[in-house]
């Protein structure tokens, strides 16, 4: 086995075969209309989300988020992605969000918005990605099986 120290050793082994930098800089992705679009989901909710520069407005499903999103927990969840990445009121968001409950949905646009933000400014993924915004929770209701009351909840027991 060669020994690689450089990556003029390991080209000087590979050959012409192209060979991976390891520091990947990221290009912003973003529309003719300069937003960044990102698909969250959590549990059963799926959200598509719009950002752009702006003033801080959040619209969900046509309506403004605290009407959409009334108690007070959900919209500091929709929040938490723009503090964490130091960028509070700086861009608007359109989302369109279906499936679930209320939780679910705040869950998804919350993932949303933190895809989208690293999309529009990839210097922000170290903090997104710190804060975990970038990952899927993937915990979903366990599905019911058969002879059971629920999903793992047996009938009750009678000894006669």
């Amino acid at each position: 086995m060669a020994d690689i120290k450089s990556l003029d050793d390991l080209k000087s082994v590979v050959g012409d075969a192209p060979v991976a930098e390891a520091a990947v800089t990221r290009e912003p992705v973003r529309d003719s209309l300069g937003r960044s679009y990102a698909t969250g989901k959590r549990k059963d909710a799926v959200a598509r989300v719009w950002i752009k520069p702006g003033s801080g407005k959040v619209t969900v499903n046509g309506k403004p988020m605290d009407e959409y999103f009334a108690r007070p927990v959900l919209q500091m969840i929709l929040r938490q992605p723009f503090t964490v990445a130091n960028v509070t009121g700086q861009f608007d968001v359109m989302a369109t969000v279906a499936g679930g409950g209320l939780s679910g949905q705040a869950g998804a646009v919350k993932h949303g918005i933190s895809k989208a933000l690293q999309l529009y400014e990839p210097s922000l993924r170290a903090a997104l990605k710190a804060a975990g915004f970038l990952t899927r929770d993937s915990r979903v209701v366990e599905r019911k099986k058969y002879g059971k009351a629920k999903a793992r909840r047996s009938f009750q027991f009678s000894k006669r």
